[in-house]
């Protein structure tokens, strides 16, 4: 069974979808982590954001992985546990430069799939309904006003001690949604047969409580 659920930066998809696995007891695959950890992975080679043929080769010698520690999920980048190295303002304003390239791409799509070929899957990201995981029975897209995901962004970072300003996280995920939604390969976009979730001024158990109803509408569960 496979759950994909899309939206921008900071519109809460993560934070759902480990609810949403842990009730059901499925696996949950963040897909962004996966983005990020090559972005870390370049940063730290020394490697330019936009050099697809460096990265790649970089990505041949590291693995990403995910393990489950005291209940949380933590993500390497060969032995390094990278979980708080990627949310780091310097990952997060350069994984679209990143993640726009084909190769890097067509690599994790396709261990993103192998991964959901044989158990069951929440999934979430930027184009997991439309290209990753095309024939998921349940396809959510979740939205927030900018300044809502600027106020998340705010406090999250605030529990790393980052200390970017409000209005800067405002003009950075605007900047993200546009780089996002408009790269020529699998641009952030709603799949045609998603639901639509709009999170603004929701708590995070109305979310986990709207989509879980979803889900058992369309999986009669």
């Amino acid at each position: 069974m496979q759950i994909a659920i899309d939206g921008p930066a900071s519109s809460g998809k993560s934070t759902i979808a480990k609810i949403i696995a842990q009730q059901l007891g499925y696996l949950y695959i963040d897909t962004g982590a996966m983005y990020r950890a090559v972005t870390l992975m370049a940063q730290q080679a020394g490697v330019a954001y936009g050099a697809e043929a460096e990265i790649v080769q970089q990505m041949g010698q590291q693995t990403i992985s995910f393990q489950l520690i005291a209940g949380q999920q933590h993500t390497f980048l060969g032995p390094q546990d990278v979980t708080e190295l990627i949310r780091t303002p310097l990952v997060a304003n350069n994984v679209s430069e990143v993640s726009a390239l084909a190769k890097v791409r067509q690599l994790l799509v396709k261990q993103q799939q192998d991964l959901a070929a044989t158990q069951n899957v929440v999934m979430d990201g930027r184009d997991i309904g439309t290209v990753v995981l095309p024939q998921a029975p349940v396809k959510i897209f979740m939205t927030a006003s900018v300044s809502e995901r600027a106020q998340r962004r705010y406090r999250e970072n605030l529990t790393r001690n980052i200390t970017t300003s409000l209005e800067t996280l405002k003009m950075e995920i605007a900047a993200r949604d546009y780089k996002d939604s408009h790269r020529k390969i699998s641009p952030l976009k709603a799949a045609s047969d998603a639901v639509h979730v709009d999170t603004t001024g929701l708590t995070i158990e109305q979310v986990v409580q709207k989509i879980l109803e979803i889900i058992h509408a369309k999986l009669k569960i």
